[in-house]
């Protein structure tokens, strides 16, 4: 179960990550008036895996459809179907776009929003730690995340790159690393306003 759309956004960037491809890259943009006019959580995973067909996308958003590869034992595949039923009942939405190819010309593309002001809307939960997480996926060669934040009079925007983080902090296998990483990605969540 999901308890944030950080929780979500992790499970289909997991999925990005798992699907053969050598970069993925992840967009998350909050902003003050979304799609119906309110406070909106809106993210966007890209990536070049091995893709997939028009009638696997549609299997995949059956609850009960599983490739049973990542865990064997499960009949039931939820994260999509998760994802698709927390859009929907927070008033916000979601689209998928998938071509089966190798290399460049293949990948899927996975988008959702959410309504922030929608009671249904699970929190947003902690972006940074999400982003720690999803830097430390094995497969792809690059991770490229991208963020924007304008709510609450904040004015938040980077772009973070998972080589570029590697090659200054060293390998994320080695504690001091780690603690660096995610040191680093809370720092990049402040407004400059909160330094004043």
């Amino acid at each position: 179960m999901h308890f944030t759309l950080a929780d979500l956004v992790t499970d289909i960037t997991q999925n990005a990550a798992e699907s053969g491809a050598s970069w993925v890259d992840l967009e998350i943009r909050e902003a003050e008036n979304g799609v119906n006019g309110n406070a909106e959580f809106r993210f966007t995973v890209k990536d070049n895996g091995k893709g997939m067909t028009k009638d696997e996308l549609e299997r995949i958003q059956d609850p009960f459809v599983t490739d049973g590869i990542k865990h064997p034992h499960r009949k039931v595949g939820l994260g999509v179907p998760f994802l698709i039923q927390t859009a929907e009942a927070s008033g916000g939405g979601w689209k998928m776009a998938s071509v089966k190819a190798g290399g460049a010309d293949g990948g899927t593309t996975v988008s959702a929003w959410f309504d922030l002001t929608n009671v249904d809307t699970p929190p947003v939960g902690d972006v940074s730690g999400m982003f720690r997480t999803v830097m430390l996926f094995e497969g792809p060669g690059e991770i490229v995340i991208r963020r924007y934040n304008g709510l609450d009079g904040k004015d938040v925007s980077y772009e973070a790159r998972k080589s570029e983080l590697a090659e200054v902090l060293g390998s994320f296998e080695d504690a001091e690393s780690l603690i660096l990483l995610d040191r680093y990605l809370r720092s990049l969540e402040e407004d400059e306003e909160d330094y004043l």
